[in-house]
């Protein structure tokens, strides 16, 4: 499972998210993999999606890196833990600590470690690095998407 992005693994039902689903034509097509004991995404924001600020990444988008990012490792770390095809994580609660800005132009690293896993739900922290500069972190509460919709 290391070498194939998570999100590849969805169910074909469940790969259409903007964020990270592969059947979305017009999405970002995020791509998440183990790197040890973290989770590891890199993306690079295209121009249009700057702050209010000219030069830097709009908030929003910092929030859809962590939110597919978390659900992709919450996914991959359930199914390692049990041994199973990979499921499909909704986010139940997400919290984001905006510390400096996040410049355009250059490849933003989201790492990600899971701090609990209880049944379906999974709690995960990440933070996302410009360079070496820590610019956000979260907190994401994901949930596991039964298997009949």
């Amino acid at each position: 499972m290391c070498e194939q992005a998570f999100q590849d693994l969805y169910p074909e039902d469940y790969a259409n998210c903007y964020g990270c689903g592969r059947n979305n034509e017009h999405g970002l097509h995020l791509k998440s993999y183990w790197d040890g004991e973290e989770s590891v995404c890199r993306h690079t924001p295209k121009p249009q999606y700057s702050g209010g600020f000219p030069g830097f990444v709009y908030g929003g988008m910092i929030a859809s890196l962590f939110d597919c990012h978390g659900a992709g490792t919450a996914a991959a770390a359930k199914a390692l833990e049990n041994d199973e095809p990979i499921g499909r994580f909704v986010t139940a609660s997400i919290k984001v600590d905006y510390l400096k800005p996040t410049p355009q132009g250059v490849e933003l690293e989201v790492r990600g470690k899971v701090v609990e896993i209880k049944g379906r739900k999974v709690i995960v922290d990440l933070r996302l690095l410009a360079g070496e500069t820590l610019c956000a972190t979260s907190t994401v509460v994901m949930v596991q998407i039964p298997e009949t919709k």
